[in-house]
């Protein structure tokens, strides 16, 4: 049985809204992931040993659990506890951020603590509180180093997040369900998305090694 792409040819503008909507929702979901990554590190690090507890108990909770499970959890579990339905895409947002968090949160801590000691012990023999040293002296230096492991992270999230079709979120994946239902054709359809991924992906990683470069030339001056 030959391939037959022409049927599939007429439902183009609906992989072209998911792909909008994957990147929106990636978009989205990584920003709050690095907003919650980062507080749980600073968590993590706390001399307090709640924060501490806390920071540990959120990593080891999202990273144990799969992302499905945690999106259902989100999207069907939530909405009996609070008594209101949750929109497809909030509840999509919600469960990427909170699991992305949880890696970035490692990525962030590692990323403090390569930045040598003697940084912060000279920043404090200046007069900077530790808060001080931590803003202007530690952290700019420990995002230079991750940059390029969080480029992974939204290259990861990018691929995952073909998961919230499960929810009924107009993504990619949900968009080729769609598309193999009207024409009765799995292959097709499916071929064409993976395809937009290996695009999606290849532009990011290529973006994410232009600017590896470029920091590995600031370094030299």
């Amino acid at each position: 049985m030959s391939l037959d792409f022409s049927r599939v040819s007429a439902y183009s503008p609906l992989l072209v809204k998911g792909t909008v909507t994957t990147l929106e929702l990636t978009l989205f979901s990584v920003l709050l992931g690095t907003v919650f990554g980062f507080i749980t590190a600073l968590f993590k690090m706390s001399r307090f040993k709640l924060l501490r507890a806390l920071g540990n108990i959120y990593v080891e909770l999202i990273r144990g659990t799969p992302l499905l499970v945690q999106l259902y959890i989100v999207y069907y579990g939530l909405p009996q506890l609070i008594g209101h339905d949750i929109p497809s895409f909030p509840a999509a947002i919600a469960a990427l951020s909170f699991n992305s968090g949880a890696y970035v949160a490692e990525i962030i801590r590692a990323g403090i603590e390569a930045v040598d000691t003697g940084q912060m012990e000279a920043a404090r023999s200046l007069g900077m509180s530790h808060g001080l040293a931590m803003r202007f002296v530690v952290i700019p230096q420990a995002i230079k180093n991750i940059l390029p492991a969080l480029g992974n992270e939204f290259v990861s999230l990018l691929k995952e997040s073909a998961t919230v079709s499960v929810i009924s979120m107009g993504d990619l994946m949900r968009q080729a369900d769609i598309i193999r239902a009207a024409t009765y054709t799995a292959f097709e359809p499916l071929i064409e998305v993976a395809l937009i991924y290996f695009v999606m992906t290849s532009i990011f990683s290529s973006l994410q090694r232009m600017l590896e470069r470029r920091l590995k030339v600031g370094d030299t001056h």
